[in-house]
């Protein structure tokens, strides 16, 4: 009984690996503070925030939304034709914020899809992906902040090319290509990774378990035209990333020696060396515990010449569950710039808050053989209508 309880316990927790694209990365940038140090990072591109050009929501008068007892940074995984372009005029196809709990070591990470219709923190209102665009990490920095009550003051960007790479250098990853609709949109998205990396490929032929180049890999990830669209894609991009860690996770240090060299000038960060290494003596109980999309509740839609968005049924709301999830806060409130920017949304929409109704089964109370009364809960079911 007990072996199956342990075999249990690591199930779940090789359930909770599962990451989402950019992230190991950033987990790379960790273990280069413990192998490299200042020679490494010299290599990568840097980019400083001023702290006073971030913007943090207010609460009230005298205090604001920062969370204390945890780490924010962005990730972002940019959709960039020119090597080493990383800044302003590319679009950030993947949208992750990475929340880590510095007294546990749990990291939490929500991807913020990139259609999402959101103020682009100059109250302005466009697509998620629009504000790097436009600013670079730094406007995508204060969207995230503007919009999520959240206190996010770094970032960590990579381009797809840099996937490719570090795929390749790993010697491929294996993947179960569900449909023959994967297989035929990955090999029209292969001939563009191809052209833009500089890297030759080959036709995945069907369906079914098989090893996937660079190239092949990256393309299934950014797959959107399948069932599920956009949503579906990010589901690829974890089994990507999973894949790519389970298969560092084995290498040996001149491997990843050579993933460092390919990969960090590819990599754009406002981290100081100072502030990698800070992170270093806690690496060994960093673990991934739980990821998420936001918005939580959403829908799709056309708004005008920004064309189909995905929309937040109430952002307030979402902001709500967003606070629960990554910080453990019960009834948060959000800021007034959330409620303004919420008003907004509904105005430019018609969306409103997705509607909850939630029912509980009674308790049914069952005797066991020694006459005690023992407590079976029935499940909880929720059913939602949306007003639009």
């Amino acid at each position: 009984m007990k072996k199956r309880n342990k075999n249990s316990r690591a199930a779940k927790r090789r359930r909770r690996r599962r990451i989402i694209l950019g992230v190991e990365l950033f987990l790379i940038l960790i273990l280069a503070g413990v192998l490299y140090g200042y020679t490494k990072y010299g290599m990568m591109q840097k980019e400083e925030i001023p702290e006073e050009d971030v913007i943090v929501n207010e609460i009230d008068d005298e205090t604001t939304v920062e969370k204390e007892g945890y780490r924010n940074i962005a990730l972002f995984g940019v959709d960039s034709r020119t090597a080493g372009s990383l800044g302003e005029g590319n679009h950030s196809d993947c949208i992750i914020v990475a929340s880590i709990n510095n007294k546990t070591g749990d990291i939490k990470l929500v991807s913020v899809y990139r259609d999402t219709y959101l103020n682009q923190s100059t109250d302005s209102y466009n697509k998620a992906t629009q504000a790097y665009f436009s600013g670079g990490p730094k406007q995508s920095i204060n969207m995230l902040n503007m919009n999520l009550d959240l206190d996010i003051k770094d970032y960590v960007s990579v381009d797809f090319a840099a996937l490719v790479d570090v795929i390749d250098l790993l010697g491929g990853i294996e993947i179960d290509i569900q449909t023959a609709d994967e297989v035929v949109h990955l090999n029209n998205y292969a001939i563009e990774t191809s052209k833009v990396t500089g890297v030759k490929t080959t036709k995945v032929k069907k369906p079914g378990l098989q090893v996937l180049d660079g190239v092949q890999a990256t393309s299934y990830a950014r797959i959107r035209y399948t069932a599920g669209d956009d949503f579906r894609r990010t589901e690829r991009q974890r089994e990507v990333i999973e894949k790519i860690i389970e298969k560092a996770k084995t290498a040996n240090v001149v491997t990843l020696n050579k993933v460092i060299n390919e990969v960090f000038p590819q990599v754009s960060t406002s981290l100081s060396i100072k502030e990698l290494i800070a992170l270093v003596p806690n690496a060994a109980k960093y673990s991934i515990s739980e990821t998420a999309g936001f918005p939580f509740d959403k829908t799709t839609g056309t708004v005008g010449k920004r064309g189909s968005c995905v929309i937040a049924q109430g952002l307030e709301q979402n902001v709500v569950q967003l606070h629960e999830f990554l910080f453990g806060e019960k009834d948060y409130q959000p800021s007034a710039t959330v409620t303004q920017i919420n008003n907004k949304i509904i105005k430019d929409t018609g969306v409103k808050a997705l509607i909850k109704e939630e029912t509980e089964e009674e308790t049914d109370e069952e005797t066991d053989d020694s006459g005690d009364s023992k407590s079976t809960t029935g499940s909880s079911t929720k059913t939602s209508t949306s007003k639009n």
